[in-house]
């Protein structure tokens, strides 16, 4: 198991609405890496360096999370997934499909 998965993920919407799930640090790193040049300000760089320190030593993986989070919703990126999606429940379905 990867020791730096994050606790709870973070979801993020990214280009054209799709929503991304950031689970662990490499995922937070790549998504702060490609974020647009233009758009970048303190909060993205406080948040590539908390992401930067977790993973080149024992810095906190939940600050790091904290951090990334913080930054998605200064950048409005930020999706709150609190609720179970209805696609995951599968109620409502009207006979015909394969259930899992």
């Amino acid at each position: 198991m990867n020791d730096r998965m994050f606790q709870n993920a973070v979801f993020v919407k990214s280009g054209n609405d799709l929503v991304q799930e950031i689970a662990c640090l490499e995922d937070a790193l790549e998504f702060l890496y490609e974020w647009p040049k233009d758009r970048r300000g303190p909060i993205h760089q406080t948040a590539l360096r908390a992401c930067q320190r977790a993973f080149d030593s024992d810095y906190p993986l939940s600050a790091a999370r904290d951090a990334f989070s913080g930054f998605a919703k200064a950048a409005r990126i930020l999706e709150e997934v609190s609720v179970t999606m209805p696609w995951m429940t599968g109620k409502g379905r009207q006979g015909g499909g394969v259930t899992a």
